[in-house]
């Protein structure tokens, strides 16, 4: 352990987080000047598909997940106890709120419901790892949604993606965990949110996984606590960003908008958005979301619906999309509250995966597998609480999976964390996440996060 972690750890023996922000490396993804006026995509766009010899370049459409072609199994000496990921659903629609006042372009949502392949409804979840379960008031609705597009939805496309990330999963975890062809809910546990769209994607993804079920419950958090998406209230949190972003720490943000007014024109005459309209000239979220679903399902880039010459050139989308990895780059890696506020915003997450973790590790639980669908609002603040060392926007599928590991030998535990695939690199003194002592991971997420209590406290503040 260096130094600098040993000075970390002692600053949080009374239990209280002490975030310490450890910033990203230096590449275009976070350089301007290169996001305003360099060339051409951060990655692909046009394409669910990337080929083998290429395989974990980010791909938005589709990013890079475990699967056995790439993946790298440790020494005999370790045995795989557990494993709990997170990813984003797959590829949708765009939301209604990123649509334009008139589009041109037809969406299919049709055989994409919920429904296909799970339980007719949600199981309800209260865990007592999340702190804000004792602030809600009782009780919990579930919804009910139709299989047509909504807006978001997710496409048939999208459907597919989910089927084969769900083989892929099995042809890694499935030997190595013992995991049945049919679901069992003493072995394995599958978590969605509140928005259906996570669930649509469970319905395919299911189906890959435990290919012998046809009905799987899967479980959700009340909307009021629920820590993946996530919804619990934290003002303090959103107190930092608006610092950052729209407040007296934001001067770089604000420039970068400024930047690029005349790209906003050019969009805005296209689209028919007003200039002043604030939700879409806050940040490019949602001309981003706009132009890549459409690109991701080989559909033209949007054109001007009265003047149909006037159309966003390829150039203009490739700007927008390396201006939205900045702009995620500097929320959750380089602002330097960005690590504080990535730690208050999916603090609660990170303690449920600790207290999974420890319950393996002291033979409390059974499970083996859980999995977790979530948002690129879900994976961009957990990959801000490690701090990852190359920041992105997390595209369709982003995956971060936490393996635990029991040496043979000694029988100590350890924990491998993969990002696309691979064990992640972060700017943290823990460097690479491959086989990490659980006890440094737990110190550092205890810096972090501290106790319930302290995230309780540092979101009301």
């Amino acid at each position: 352990m260096s130094k600098s972690f040993q000075v970390l750890l002692l600053s949080v023996a009374g239990a209280s987080a002490a975030v310490v922000h450890f910033p990203p490396s230096s590449t275009n993804i976070n350089n301007l000047t290169f996001a305003l006026s360099g060339t051409g995509p951060p990655g692909i766009f046009n394409s669910s598909v990337t080929p083998n010899k290429e395989y974990g370049t980010y791909n938005w459409c589709n990013m890079p997940h475990v699967r056995t072609k790439e993946y790298k199994t440790p020494s005999q000496d370790f045995e795989l106890t557990f494993v709990e990921l997170i990813h984003r659903h797959h590829k949708r629609t765009p939301y209604a709120s990123n649509t334009f006042p008139v589009e041109g372009i037809t969406w299919d949502c049709n055989g994409t419901g919920p429904v296909a392949g799970l339980a007719r409804h949600w199981q309800a979840s209260t865990p007592s790892a999340n702190p804000f379960t004792t602030l809600a008031s009782p009780g919990f609705v579930g919804s009910t949604y139709g299989s047509q597009c909504q807006f978001p939805s997710i496409t048939g496309a999208g459907l597919d993606d989910s089927l084969t990330h769900g083989v892929d999963l099995r042809g890694v975890y499935s030997k190595r965990l013992g995991l049945k062809d049919t679901f069992d809910p003493s072995e394995a546990r599958i978590r969605v949110t509140n928005n259906a769209i996570t669930s649509q994607v469970a319905s395919g993804l299911l189906r890959g996984l435990f290919p012998k079920s046809d009905h799987i419950q899967v479980q959700i958090e009340s909307s009021t606590f629920d820590s993946l998406e996530p919804t619990y209230s934290c003002s303090g949190a959103d107190s930092l960003r608006n610092n950052f972003t729209t407040g007296s720490g934001g001067q770089l943000w604000q420039q970068h908008l400024t930047d690029a007014a005349p790209l906003y024109n050019k969009l805005d005459n296209v689209s028919g958005i007003p200039g002043d309209d604030f939700g879409w000239h806050m940040s490019f979220d949602h001309y981003y979301d706009n132009m890549s679903a459409k690109q991701c399902h080989a559909k033209p880039l949007p054109c001007n619906v009265d003047n149909p010459s006037l159309c966003v050139t390829q150039d203009e989308a490739d700007t927008v999309f390396r201006l939205g990895n900045w702009e995620y780059s500097y929320l959750f890696r380089d602002a330097p509250d960005s690590a504080a506020y990535s730690a208050l915003r999916y603090g609660a997450f990170a303690l449920e995966l600790k207290s999974h973790l420890q319950d393996v590790i002291q033979g409390k639980s059974t499970l083996r597998y859980v999995q977790n669908i979530a948002h690129d609002g879900s994976v961009a603040p957990l990959l801000g609480l490690l701090q990852i060392d190359v920041m992105v926007w997390p595209g369709m599928g982003s995956e971060v999976v936490f393996e635990l590991y029991r040496n043979k030998r000694s029988s100590q535990y350890f924990i491998r964390v993969l990002w696309s695939g691979q064990p992640m690199k972060t700017s943290t003194p823990l460097g690479v996440l491959d086989m990490v002592k659980i006890e440094d991971f737990f110190n550092y997420l205890d810096s972090m996060v501290g106790s319930g209590s302290d995230l309780v406290q540092g979101c009301s503040s």
